[in-house]
């Protein structure tokens, strides 16, 4: 199964600020992401699955918390660790799962993602969440595209193939 990380970066690392987005939003990127993910399962840790309880992402949320394992939502799971997510998404039939964040999770998640989606928005933001640093001669750059706002960038783990 592959992990692929989506997220939205600042110039400068920032992905978020106060448990919010610090730049205005992006309806290209927020449509973009949302199709991508939707009929796949998500990774979220638990305060961003919180956060997004009005309008959950994917197919299913697959919720990694230390503490809380009941959501009151019938397409969310638990997992305590890497290894349950990919347990999780494999038992619902997933090839790919999307890590969505929060900081915690993009950083236990980056030494096993296979791909990450990076909507690179421009400017530097103030912010207290950063997306995690990678070594880039581990990564390749597949595609970049200019769209509305924002570039899209994937990037394909070295060792993935």
């Amino acid at each position: 199964m592959e992990l692929v990380s989506v997220a939205a970066v600042a110039e400068n690392g920032v992905i978020g600020r106060d448990g919010e987005l610090p730049w205005e939003s992006i309806p290209a990127d927020k449509r973009q992401y949302r199709r991508r993910v939707a009929n796949a399962p998500v990774v979220l840790g638990r305060r961003t699955f919180d956060s997004m309880r009005d309008d959950l992402p994917g197919s299913h949320q697959i919720v990694l918390s230390r503490s809380e394992r009941e959501y009151g939502v019938d397409t969310a799971f638990h997992a305590g660790d890497v290894s349950e997510v990919v347990a999780v998404a494999e038992s619902l039939g997933a090839e790919v799962a999307y890590v969505l964040g929060g900081a915690t999770i993009y950083e236990l998640f980056q030494p096993h993602v296979d791909r990450m989606v990076l909507s690179r928005v421009p400017g530097e933001y103030e912010g207290d969440v950063r997306y995690p640093a990678w070594e880039e001669s581990e990564w390749r750059l597949e595609s970049s595209a200019e769209w509305e706002g924002f570039t899209l960038e994937e990037w394909i783990r070295r060792s993935a193939g």
